[in-house]
């Protein structure tokens, strides 16, 4: 017995998603996204118009590398104790007022023009079910890190998007 249940609490260790200080991250408590490669990656994340739009606001990476971007939160689309776990689908949203009457709740939208899904905001927290899946995200292991699939516009890619969460 005494096996399974260290074996059970490596596995929740290993699932669990740290920040920056080592502490589990936590769902509905504000977190800067931040490039791993902070010196060359530039900085965090924060909400910008691309393109010939005004709205929705769409998810970029800030050019200066010493700029922690806004504060998010994470919404596990099934919470469990309010600890935010690897693989699991979760919404985020800055926690930020914006100039457009929509949420920042991220969303995938994809562009006809270049072919490929960007992430985008305006989607409605908790709207779940069939059809939702553009705005459900999921945080990976990749190397020793954490990768977000993707001025840097995020974008899926097959080139990861290395990143670490700070506390704001």
């Amino acid at each position: 017995m005494k096996t399974i249940s260290l074996f059970l609490w490596l596995l929740k260790l290993l699932l669990t998603l740290l920040d920056t200080e080592g502490k589990k991250l936590q769902s509905e408590v504000d977190y800067y996204i931040l490039s791993v490669i902070r010196r060359r990656g530039g900085g965090g994340l924060t909400l910008a118009s691309t393109g010939n739009k005004t709205c929705p606001l769409d998810v970029v990476q800030e050019q200066n590398e010493v700029s922690n971007g806004l504060t998010l939160m994470f919404s596990p689309v099934n919470p469990k104790k309010g600890v935010i776990r690897v693989s699991t689908d979760h919404n985020i949203e800055f926690s930020a007022a914006t100039i457009c009457v929509q949420s920042t709740v991220w969303k995938l939208e994809y562009d006809e023009s270049s072919g490929q899904w960007f992430f985008t905001t305006g989607w409605v927290e908790g709207n779940l079910g069939r059809g939702t899946l553009s705005n459900q995200f999921k945080i990976e292991k990749y190397e020793d890190d954490n990768n977000l699939d993707g001025y840097r516009h995020l974008a899926l890619s097959d080139v990861p998007f290395k990143v670490m969460f700070k506390k704001a």
